[in-house]
């Protein structure tokens, strides 16, 4: 099952809660990169990649959209 980013973010924090209402929703989400924020900018890929299962991502995305 491929994941799929719905939310990137600089702030380890940010992430965390964005991936806690998530699955608050029930959705299935992780963090990846959760430790590139102190290497990485954010242009290139850096930040805490919040993901979901590709079959959630629509949805999943909408629910992060409208939390912001």
């Amino acid at each position: 099952m491929e994941l799929v980013t719905v939310f990137r973010s600089l702030e380890p924090e940010q992430a965390e809660l964005v991936r806690s209402r998530l699955e608050a929703e029930g959705f299935n989400a992780t963090i990846a990169n959760e430790n590139s924020n102190l290497t990485l900018s954010y242009g290139k890929g850096g930040g805490s990649l919040v993901q979901v299962p590709e079959d959630e991502a629509e949805e999943a995305k909408a629910v992060v959209e409208s939390k912001e």
